[in-house]
Formats: structure tokens, sequence, C-alpha cells
């Protein structure tokens, strides 16, 4: 099942939104044949493993990280293809809650006579697809918080000339992250001052969708954001005509962040990567919208400056990139 684990974690950012799966086949004692979901839309984790297997997968055990569908989608339903295979026992991390299966798929692989293990290894599924599972269980995309701060917790000089806080490891590896979320948002000041560009330039994979708050709709449309290079998203009391990649919603100013992830939602963005500014991070930390916050901290100090967002948890863990202390933080309280 580790090796399922392994393998599913190889589609991260391009099977959205779908969920990763892996899967591996056993048959007398060895690995005969695996696979992952690769790219939404594609084959399934189990098809792949069947169609790598060496030898025939009747009588194998197969482990998957997520239970085998049992409905047409984009393809076929797993679950067929494992009783046709008449494979003897599936070990199953855990049960998928998109309602289409929900059970459904351990519930026919049982009806043929095919012995079923579930739960085993369930807590590294929930957290490899807490994306996936957020989007089903709140309504809501996985909100991830992102800011760099100096020793001195300051984010920005007053007048916003800093540029750069943290080191180029640390940007290179935030360019990573956006390749693996769906959508990447930044709050009016952000726009405006750092001109960000918000893709995935510094590292191989896809860029996220571009969103940024504009309340009064009067941001510069000569910033990176409204290059049309990347589709992005603006929410504004006061619509424009949508063009090419910019395209306009309605933002409710009584409650901008929560009708800002209903939108999303309902655009199934499963994640969201928040990158700033201070005032929009805090927004989102007083409405105890978000499940994951990254902050690094370098050891340079401005002295004066934006003050940092505060965040009232104690770190998950924490690494060193280069200079910087790259501190992660899980919700526990959503």
């Amino acid at each position: 099942m580790k090796r399922a684990f392994e393998l599913a974690l190889l589609g991260t950012g391009k099977v959205a939104p779908n969920p990763l799966v892996g899967c591996v086949i056993v048959k007398n004692g060895k690995i005969i044949g695996e696979g992952f979901h690769q790219a939404f839309g594609l084959a399934h984790a189990e098809v792949n493993a069947i169609s790598n297997a060496m030898n025939e997968v009747e009588g194998a055990t197969v482990y998957v990280t997520l239970e085998p569908c049992a409905h047409y989608g984009k393809t076929p339903p797993c679950a067929d293809l494992l009783i046709a295979e008449k494979v003897a026992k599936v070990v199953v991390a855990s049960q998928d809650p998109f309602e289409a299966v929900n059970g459904a798929g351990i519930k026919r692989l049982k009806a043929a006579g095919i012995q079923v293990e579930l739960g085993f290894m369930q807590k590294e599924e929930h957290h490899i697809n807490r994306r996936f599972l957020t989007s089903i269980s709140k309504g809501r995309p996985y909100i991830i918080l992102k800011w760099a701060q100096t020793k001195d917790h300051f984010v920005a000089k007053t007048d916003f000339s800093s540029k750069w806080i943290s080191n180029s490891l640390s940007r290179q590896l935030v360019h990573k992250w956006r390749s693996e979320e769906m959508g990447i948002l930044v709050g009016f000041n952000a726009a405006k001052h750092d001109n960000p560009k918000l893709t995935s330039r510094d590292w191989h994979g896809p860029n996220p969708t571009r969103i940024v708050i504009d309340p009064l709709n009067v941001l510069d449309e000569t910033l990176h954001l409204f290059d049309d290079a990347q589709k992005t998203l603006v929410f504004t009391q006061s619509p424009k005509k949508n063009r090419k990649n910019i395209v306009y919603h309605t933002l409710d100013s009584a409650n901008p962040i929560t009708n800002i992830l209903d939108q999303l939602h309902q655009l199934n963005m499963q994640s969201l990567l928040v990158e700033g500014g201070t005032n929009t991070i805090e927004k989102f930390l007083n409405l105890n919208l978000w499940d994951e916050a990254r902050v690094f901290t370098s050891p340079r100090k401005f002295y004066k400056g934006i003050q940092a967002p505060k965040i009232e948890a104690l770190p998950h863990h924490q690494t060193q990139v280069s200079n910087d202390t790259l501190a992660t933080y899980y919700n526990e309280h959503n």
C-alpha cells in the first residue's frame, strides 16, 4: 500500500478535480503490476495497473488507495474491470465519498465474491486527498495560506519597496506549490504594489487560475495579472465585459470571502493558494476559513513596516530551506 501511495502522488497537480489514486497488484508475493491516475480524463489507477501487469491478474490481490469507482464518468467503472479480471482480493485505504461511488464500488466487488479489506492506511489517504475531500465535505476549496516574513515579523516595508523576503530556493518551492493547486488568490494591495505574475514559471507544471479581489475595479490593467497569459478571475462589485483570459465575477461586498469561496466551489475549484497580502490573509484567518498555512521566516530584519499576519496555532512541523525557516500549520478547529 505504501507503494500505491507513492504512485498516487505522481498525479499531483494533474488529476484535479479527480482524487489522487495509486494501485499495486500482487500475486504469489510479488508485485506484477502498478499504475496511478495520471491526468484528469485519462485511465484510472486500476486500469493502468492491469494494463502494466506482467502476468495474468486472476487470483491476485489489488492494493488501491481509494475505493474503485462504480459509475460511468470519463471512463468505465473500475469495479467492473476488477470483477472481469477475477482478482481475489482488493485492499482499499478509504471509501470514496463522491456521491456516485460512496460505497457502491465496494458493494459491487463483494457481491461478485471478491474479498474486500477497507481502512488500511486510511489516515494517509485522507491527507493526500485533503483537497478532494474538503470540496465534498465542506463545499469549498481546500485553502492554503502562504506568506514570507522577516525575523521581526514584517511582510513588507512601509513604502512597499521590498521585493523579496525569502531566498531563491524558497521562491522556487512556491512555484512548485502553485503548480499543485487549482487557484491562486491575492488581494487588491498585493496586486497593486507587488505586481505579481502568479505563475509556475520556475517549476515544470501547470499554472493555477489567477484570482484577484478588486472591489471597485480600479486596478491598472497594465499589471501582469491582466496580461491574458493565464486565466484570471476578477472579483469586483463593478464587473466589466469578459475578454480572452480575464473573467469578471460579481463580488458580494457584505460577505466577500465566503462569496468568493462559494463561487469557486461552483467552478469546481478544489484548492486555493492565498498569497497575500496581510489584510486578505487575515480575513481568512479571522473567519477561520483556512486548512493549511505555510510561512517562510527569513533571517532579514526590517525593524518597521507592514506587520505579518498572526496565526493562533503551533506549527505542525518546521524545515530549513537554505537560510529560511518554513513552518507548516494545519487548522484543527475548522
